[in-house]
């Protein structure tokens, strides 16, 4: 019989850490759970819908309206599927230098108003097909996802130029403020446990 065992001995063998679940995960799935991963996957597919409906129009009158209206739900498209992407991996993290919410907020808040812009002139200037105004429809349910993701984000987090009060203001560590450490460790009275 080995020590320890039948004795209670056993407990005192047993792992003290646990290991953190998901660790070398490169994707968090869970952040699609939340209101801004719902909203950021619904604006990606809301602004590819629209830049599909848009590129299978064939004719065009005023097709310089249909072009911005290309750019920019394209472009909506891609960059908000990179931003989905970053914020869903473990890419977020290991550029810790940028804050991703100040980033959001102001790409959310430019890409809202251009895609306003653009559904706005695309629904002026069209030449009235089914498709193209299927596809302003959907430009403007890009709009409103993107809006509804700043207001969203307002709410939450508050002006992303404003500092919250709450949040403790940090302190840069100077070299004449960082004291070293006097006492050694195995000193009398400094008994290890």
């Amino acid at each position: 019989m080995r020590q320890g065992q039948g004795n209670g001995m056993d407990e005192v063998y047993q792992r003290t850490t646990e290991p953190i679940q998901n660790s070398d995960s490169c994707c968090n799935l869970g952040y699609l759970r939340t209101h801004k991963g719902i909203l950021k996957l619904l604006q990606v597919i809301l602004s590819f819908v629209a830049f599909i409906l848009e590129e299978i129009v064939q004719n065009c009158m005023h097709c310089h309206a249909l072009y911005f209206f290309e750019f920019v739900s394209c472009s909506a498209f891609l960059l908000t599927f990179f931003l989905l992407f970053v914020l869903m991996t473990s890419l977020k993290s290991k550029l810790n230098r940028i804050n991703w919410t100040r980033v959001d907020f102001f790409y959310t808040l430019v890409i809202g108003i251009l895609f306003l812009i653009a559904a706005i002139v695309f629904a002026a200037k069209n030449d009235g097909s089914d498709l193209e105004k299927t596809s302003v429809a959907f430009g403007f349910l890009a709009t409103i996802a993107f809006f509804v993701d700043l207001v969203l984000h307002v709410q939450k987090e508050g002006l992303p130029w404003k500092e919250k009060e709450d949040k403790p203001v940090e302190t840069k560590k100077v070299e004449e403020n960082v004291k070293a450490e006097t006492q050694p460790l195995n000193e009398q009275g400094n008994i290890p446990v």
